[in-house]
């Protein structure tokens, strides 16, 4: 596969800049064996059947983004951008650098708030392997004074970061600190929505993914499979694996709110599809013609031309299927991407 099969054109007012207020009347595109159906994401209860499983992502946006600056030496003073991607077992963090070529191996930053990271690593293709100096509440709170959410790159705050901002880029299932950008498909959900679910008999369990830098970085490769996703942390808990075991045991279906939920749904299942408990890393790329074992529905939002998400949604419900439901999309004015519209997508 080429990345250019999975190409479209998506004009750039399409994106969404701001989310629906309220969350759950944002619209939702129902991509069906029987056709595409225009609907609400508060049409969601009616979707589903008594019995049915939603498991979401309730990782925490941490503010990842750090203006760093490295005293004045021989090289000369810099400032240095930093996004932290994810902690590695020494509680060491890897970080993408902006002006990365500026940095050294033992490399003091000065990053506010009296936080200072050391480079230990790097730069290798913009890189670094950084050791804060504060660890546990002192790290978390100094983090929240020297540091801002990571937004995609195309939702343009050229004034910086609204106050709206932080309520709107965090689900209302967050619970565990880590992930860089949000699983926006959590976004659309309210209590009154969950509310709603839960009389109609859905039920619901959540693992956690922590959503890394690398969800930003594009395909740099044509040949679809010489790409190289970045690895995430994850964990399913016992309790979310039996849960997830007994809904289809009992004919239940498994709604994954989110591709960062099928993700790690997928790392876990086993050929027949049971899930099992896990904690660790996952660097797992779904693409058309890699089987689904994981959820039987996918509720997403509208992904970028020649992503990955776009190629995975393509390997849930069918590549010509989703071509044609992003071109009515398009026609149909769906806003894309973490602040725009949702799909509901039943597994080809």
């Amino acid at each position: 596969m080429k990345t250019a099969d999975f190409d479209f054109v998506l004009p750039p007012e399409r994106i969404a800049q701001t989310p629906a207020q309220p969350r759950d009347s944002a619209r939702l595109l129902h991509v069906a064996a029987s056709g595409l159906h225009d609907r609400i994401v508060r049409d969601l209860p009616d979707l589903l059947r008594p019995g049915d499983l939603l498991v979401a992502n309730d990782t925490r946006v941490i503010p990842a983004q750090l203006t760093a600056r490295r005293p004045a030496g021989r090289r000369g003073a810099a400032t240095v951008g930093l996004t932290l991607d994810r902690p590695d077992e020494r509680g060491d963090w890897q970080a993408l650098a902006r002006n990365a070529r500026r940095l050294r191996p033992g490399d003091v930053l000065d990053c506010g708030a009296g936080l200072a990271a050391t480079v230990i690593a790097g730069p290798d293709e913009g890189t670094v392997t950084i050791r804060f100096n504060l660890t546990g509440e002192a790290f978390t709170q100094a983090l929240h004074q020297a540091g801002a959410l990571a937004l995609p790159p195309y939702i343009e705050r050229p004034q910086g970061l609204t106050d709206a901002d932080a309520g709107n880029y965090q689900t209302i299932f967050a619970a565990h600190p880590g992930a860089v950008a949000a699983p926006t498909a959590g976004l659309h959900f309210t209590a009154d929505l969950l509310t709603r679910l839960a009389a109609r008999g859905i039920g619901r369990a959540t693992l956690t993914l922590h959503v890394g830098a690398g969800t930003f970085l594009p395909i740099r490769t044509d040949d679809v499979a010489a790409h190289r996703m970045h690895a995430e942390r994850g964990e399913i808990t016992p309790a979310t694996a039996a849960a997830i075991n007994a809904a289809r045991a009992g004919g239940g279906r498994i709604l994954a709110v989110g591709t960062t939920t099928l993700r790690l749904l997928e790392t876990a299942a086993g050929p027949d599809g049971v899930i099992a408990p896990f904690a660790g890393d996952t660097a797992i790329f779904i693409t058309p013609g890699i089987p689904i074992r994981g959820a039987d529905l996918l509720l997403t939002n509208f992904h970028l031309p020649r992503s990955t998400l776009f190629m995975l949604v393509c390997a849930f419900a069918g590549t010509e299927r989703m071509k044609a439901a992003y071109e009515h999309a398009i026609a149909s004015g769906y806003r894309f991407y973490s602040y725009g519209d949702a799909t509901l997508l039943e597994r080809a």
